[in-house]
């Protein structure tokens, strides 16, 4: 099941469920559920969703609806270095500090950093960013992890952690200036409930980034290459931390362009994940 925020073309936002290429609207005009927050926060969201489909309204095309950001008011957090080839790639970047990554891969803890606020979000698409003071920028293709307020997993969404390579590689204090900032952070297309993901070898996540039409760089994994269980990452991110509307949690990159790869301003970014879909969006830089 498929559960979308939307806006209409009469400028209504909305809640629905996606079903071929069209959204059946859930009624939110009355009852128990009224944000997305709180039906992901319900004993059992598809239940919640199955009762709230509003059979009266006419289903609508997605061709003729807006995708917002499938998130209302929570916060965003990334897990790094949980791929061998992020691993691989962010030693490569950072020369001097090589080891850090390397222990941090072994090490019980995690890497956890804060990624965006809900508001800075972009959704399915928009234009992602770009920075004017960095050379080396990348899209990173993530499993993203939608999680209640009691730290359980609840959906799976794409996630695209745009990427300053050349800035962090310069230091691993500057991760915060190379990951986070406006335009950073695209999630979408929708959430995707529990019970209609696949399995973790079959999860595909594949990246291509079209450049003039034409493919500029694709790659692919799976999320059976994360080599922390996800559970264990939520445990980790939820340890003396609370979130009183939940959160979303990026999962780590299998998929890292090599080093003479760059994205450049109208690239367009397409992030596609085995049971949730395509999450589309344009590069910009600011002038």
């Amino acid at each position: 099941m498929h559960l979308a925020k939307y806006l209409s073309r009469t400028g209504k936002e909305g809640l629905g469920v996606v079903e071929d290429e069209r959204i059946r609207p859930l009624s939110l005009a009355s009852g128990q559920y009224q944000t997305l927050t709180e039906i992901l926060e319900a004993d059992d969201p598809a239940d919640a969703v199955r009762f709230m489909i509003d059979d009266s309204a006419q289903p609508l095309p997605l061709a003729s609806v807006t995708l917002l950001p499938p998130i209302d008011d929570q916060e965003v957090w990334a897990a790094g270095v949980t791929y061998k080839r992020s691993k691989a790639a962010r030693m490569e970047e950072s020369v001097s500090s090589a080891t850090v990554y390397d222990l941090v891969y072994k090490a019980d803890r995690p890497e956890l950093f804060f990624k965006s606020t809900a508001a800075k979000v972009v959704g399915h698409d928009k234009p992602v960013r770009i920075r004017r003071d960095s050379n080396w920028n990348v899209p990173e293709p993530e499993l993203a992890l939608v999680i209640d307020r009691g730290g359980r997993i609840v959906g799976f969404t794409i996630g695209n952690d745009m990427s300053s390579r050349d800035i962090e590689g310069e230091n691993p204090l500057y991760l915060p200036q190379a990951k986070v900032y406006d335009g950073a952070c695209a999630l979408g297309p929708w959430i995707t409930l529990p019970g209609a993901m696949p399995a973790a070898e079959k999860t595909e996540i594949r990246l291509a980034v079209l450049r003039g039409g034409d493919i500029a760089y694709e790659g692919k994994t799976t999320a059976a290459e994360i080599a922390r269980p996800l559970t264990s990452l939520v445990e980790w991110l939820f340890r003396e931390n609370t979130f009183p509307g939940g959160a979303v949690l990026l999962t780590g990159t299998g998929i890292v362009p090599d080093s003479d790869f760059t994205l450049q301003p109208n690239d367009v970014v397409n992030i596609s994940i085995a049971g949730i879909g395509t999450l589309v969006n344009s590069v910009q830089q600011r002038r």
